[in-house]
């Protein structure tokens, strides 16, 4: 990656030669020594991994020297933090992204050069902590990289998993799924803080005493206890000497050996406590097909959230001695339902360990949480068995159920009769088994809830929240997803940044709007021809990545047709695969037909008890087997499934995109974020009217986007009314034909069986109307090779993608939610 497209010509960065040759110099000797002290080791008999350890060290010492500054600004104004609660945080690798924002990319390249090293060469040597799945963790970075670059007070809080998700292999055309050792060789970046360790229960039970004054206080004794031990990130804003901090939570035994056991020789026993405690922050994510991890999901949500708020209060006490204010310094966001708990637990603490009155902690613990709903899926918002409840928060059950007592009288008297109503918005689902709905104790405990695109919100509002919304409709509200422009656009696309940058300055990147200015050059054939060249060299090493791991040859002139995200029904990869059936069965009868060529690639991981989609893998595999092979199908065709996806692989995959797959059913994506990511690297998007699709659409303009399938309101409509898939299947040639291809072993042949459940499932099901969008889409990339033969219009369309993409930066999302929801205010460097 070349440095030149990182120069900067801003007054942080302007240094005159002699002062840019200390800082080089200055670099060197902090990288020689950090060798020498931290690794052990000198240059000639250094490592690779010992220098990047020791590059890495030097970067962080700046990081922390910025940090310090940053905090003592942010005490010395008494400023209100956000604090950031959220399951998953996808970082991606660190290192050039935080050389970029501290603004010595360069020098740092050219201290290594005087040494005889290559930056490249060292960066590719991080481990990537697989600490998310996906869109939601990959947008918990991105806010954190905004709230920096804006120079607000925030912290974001999760799990340090020791192990991620998993290392998705791909064996044999099935996933098959390894520890992540990310920590393996230890992690530079982070900074381990003991001193702030807390302690979280579990289970046990809850006794009552009456103090003198006939004070009712309830203490929880748990009958299981952990220790959790922060690990501090240094997360800095792009060159403005912000430097936030992600703190991640690692669970241990609170006495690690039982010697008493080991001394009698049972050596199983004297650890078992570290074990169950070590559990928690092993995996993210743990497989809950089974009790014991659903167990494990809750304990790791619970833990989490428990440590963070034990945090945020002994942060708050050390400045203030009363509690008085709070709810004025403290905001506490949910990233989802996952961390919901929080809202009993804040009451918890503040009722029982600080001895607040229940109403006063009440109004405390509803203006200091807000609350982002991810998802209009019923199986995503949350609900806990009570009986689970009983056992593992035994205390935290009795204040839901107060809670949600107070909560129903206050119902019951504006809706007085409404029996309905009541059971709807409880807390507490009834039947068929009596459970805590998570997501209505983050709606009733917060302030705000917001949705994250549009569509969603307005869903929200009209179907999965409604009865909320009638009870308070100024509670919810939009704010639309972003992304962030330096990860995504000047780290991962240099090349196109640099030509940005070339022909309207380097605003852009604090101020995304600005690439406005790109669309008078969209009609200039020389500008389209850089650009072409550029998207051309993203596929060409893009082809060098699928040579390499796949061990296939794929033809860079053709259209890169990508589709990357989470393997989920929803999204609608099997939708994809009929296509490619579609056009493979299309040269098969006409070997002769003028095709354009393309090249599919799919990335993703499936959750490990996730058979459907699992099978999904399995299947893109099997049809990229047979079409791959095939030599009447030659260049024409080409299927890749690239495994182990992740935020690096995904800085190599956007740039390289023609085509970009958006093609969730309406109505169930909420927002998505790999859509803003393909089209500001100048992809043109295929999608439904779905998420932030919508936006998208509507910004980059109608002609730029490919639109095809039902409306939300048109597939609940076809719903309700009775969807019969197999009608679609038998009056429509090709997809019968492609189905059939698929259940008659034609991709298979080894065990034509294999894939009778996805048939099943379409034919009986459809459960999110592939079918009956599946014309619509055929027809949609019929226009897409259309228009992709004209190869200027095409350059013009994906340059106003880029351009018009402004709306869709992270920095615009959290200016709002700080305006609207959190109203804290930017605290600057002097």
């Amino acid at each position: 990656m070349s440095s030149q497209f990182f120069s900067q010509d801003n007054d942080v960065t302007k240094v005159d030669s002699g002062s840019q040759d200390s800082q080089v110099e200055a670099l060197k000797q902090d990288f020689i020594r950090n060798l020498h002290c931290l690794q052990g080791k000198t240059l000639n008999l250094a490592t690779p991994y010992d220098y990047y350890m020791a590059l890495a060290y030097t970067v962080r010492d700046r990081l922390l020297d910025h940090r310090l500054h940053t905090t003592h600004r942010y005490r010395e104004q008494q400023a209100k933090t956000v604090y950031y609660l959220s399951a998953e945080f996808l970082m991606g690798r660190q290192l050039s992204n935080n050389l970029l924002n501290l603004g010595i990319y360069e020098d740092m390249v050219a201290a290594l050069e005087q040494l005889g090293l290559n930056l490249q060469d060292l960066v590719v040597l991080e481990a990537e902590p697989g600490l998310g799945n996906g869109g939601l963790g990959r947008l918990a970075a991105c806010f954190l990289d905004s709230l920096a670059t804006l120079s607000l007070p925030a912290m974001g809080y999760g799990i340090r998993y020791e192990f991620g998700i998993f290392d998705q292999l791909i064996i044999n055309g099935v996933q098959v799924e390894r520890p992540d050792k990310w920590l393996r060789y230890g992690n530079p970046w982070e900074v381990c803080r003991p001193e702030s360790s807390v302690r979280v229960k579990f289970g046990g039970y809850t006794e009552f005493s009456e103090d003198e004054s006939g004070q009712i206080h309830i203490r929880w004794i748990g009958d299981r206890e952990v220790t959790g031990t922060p690990y501090d990130t240094p997360v800095p804003g792009y060159q403005n000497q912000t430097v936030n901090r992600l703190r991640l939570w690692r669970a241990h035994a609170t006495e690690e050996l039982n010697f008493a056991d080991f001394d009698r020789g049972d050596y199983v026993g004297a650890v078992a406590d570290k074990i169950f405690s070590e559990n928690i922050s092993k995996v993210l994510y743990p497989n809950d097909n089974t009790s014991q991890g659903k167990q494990l999901r809750l304990e790791q949500q619970y833990f989490f959230v428990s440590c963070s708020l034990q945090d945020i209060i002994n942060r708050y006490r050390r400045q203030y001695e009363t509690f008085d204010r709070f709810h004025e310094k403290v905001a506490i966001q949910l990233n989802d339902t996952h961390p919901s708990i929080g809202v009993a637990e804040l009451m918890r603490l503040l009722v029982d360990e600080y001895h607040l009155g229940w109403n006063r902690a009440w109004y405390m613990t509803k203006h200091v949480f807000a609350y982002t709903n991810h998802t209009l899926l019923s199986e995503a918002l949350e609900t806990w068995p009570v009986s689970l409840f009983e056992s593992l928060l035994p205390r935290h059950l009795e204040i839901i159920y107060e809670i949600n007592q107070r909560f129903m009288n206050e119902v019951r008297s504006r809706y007085p009769g409404d029996l309905d109503r009541l059971s709807r918005m409880s807390l507490v689902q009834e039947y068929p088994e009596k459970k805590i709905r998570m997501a209505h104790l983050a709606c009733v405990g917060s302030s705000s809830i917001n949705g994250v695109a549009q569509l969603h919100t307005d869903l929200l509002k009209a179907q999965v929240l409604h009865d909320f919304y009638d009870y308070w409709p100024q509670k919810i509200q939009n704010k639309t997803n972003g992304i962030t422009p330096r990860r995504w656009l000047l780290l991962s696309n240099p090349q196109l940044s640099g030509l940005i940058s070339s022909q309207m300055g380097q605003g852009w990147i604090t101020n995304l709007d600005q690439l406005r200015g790109l669309e008078p050059y969209a009609d200039d054939p020389k500008f389209q021809q850089e650009w072409q060249q550029i998207k051309y060299e993203h596929k060409m090493a893009l082809t060098e990545h699928i040579l390499l791991f796949n061990d296939l040859e794929v033809n860079p002139d053709s259209l890169f047709d990508i589709q990357v995200k989470r393997m989920h029904e929803y999204k609608r990869q099997l939708l994809s695969v009929l296509h490619i059936i579609t056009l493979y069965h299309r040269i098969k009868q006409n070997p002769g037909l003028n095709l354009v060529p393309r090249t599919f690639i799919f990335a993703g991981k499936a959750a490990p008890g996730y058979f459907m989609a699992k099978m999904a893998i399995q299947l893109i595999n099997a049809v990229a087997r047979v079409v791959n092979a095939d030599s009447e199908v030659g260049d024409r065709l080409k299927v890749v499934f690239l495994a182990g996806y992740s935020v690096s692989l995904g800085q190599k995959i956007y740039p390289a995109a023609d085509l970009s797959e958006q093609i969730s059913m309406a109505g169930k994506e909420a927002s998505g974020t790999g859509n803003m990511k393909f089209a500001l690297n100048g992809a043109v998007t295929i999608g439904t009217l779905d998420g932030a699709n919508i936006e998208i659409r509507e910004e980059v303009g109608e002609e730029n986007f490919f639109l095809f399938g039902l409306t939300a309101s048109e597939a609940q409509a076809l719903k309700a009314q009775g969807y019969h898939p197999k009608s679609y299947y038998r009056r429509n040639r090709e997809l019968k034909a492609a189905i059939d291809g698929i259940a008659n072993g034609e991709f298979s042949p080894e065990n034509p069986e294999l894939f009778r459940p996805i048939v099943d499932s379409l034919l009986e099901r459809d459960e999110y109307l592939l079918l009956a969008d599946y014309a619509d889409y055929i027809h949609s990339q019929e226009r897409v090779s259309q228009a992709y033969q004209d190869r200027v219009n095409w350059t013009k369309k994906s340059i106003l993608n880029t351009a018009r993409m402004g709306k869709f930066s992270s920095d615009r999302a959290i200016a709002e939610y700080a305006r609207d929801i959190w109203h804290i205010q930017p605290v600057y460097p002097s």
